[in-house]
């Protein structure tokens, strides 16, 4: 399997770690459409590249309200100084590389 064929690494679903599966799982069903497509489309472009400390934060970004979340992402509300984070800004650059 190839990354053309996944969105990620050549790591097959099957073959993936539990705990990668529950934060792909949890990135894709979030309760709002709009952050099911955020958050999964980023996590399934990059669930198997990211690092323990990116899985981390990652995982806090999953604590977050939906609507807090999604406000945050689309500049409506500033993003408190406790979210702002590597990771947090990456997602956002993935989405800015796709929509330029």
């Amino acid at each position: 399997m190839t990354q053309s064929e996944t969105g990620s690494s050549t790591i097959s679903p099957e073959d993936r770690d539990p705990r990668r599966k529950r934060i792909l799982y949890r990135c894709w069903h979030r309760g709002m459409k709009e952050m099911d497509l955020l958050l999964g489309g980023f996590a399934k472009a990059t669930i198997d590249d990211l690092n323990e400390e990116e899985l981390v934060e990652l995982e806090y970004i999953l604590t977050a309200h939906d609507q807090d979340l999604y406000a945050w992402m689309t500049g409506r509300k500033p993003l408190p100084e406790e979210w702002d984070g590597p990771l947090y800004r990456r997602i956002i650059a993935f989405h800015a590389d796709l929509s330029a």
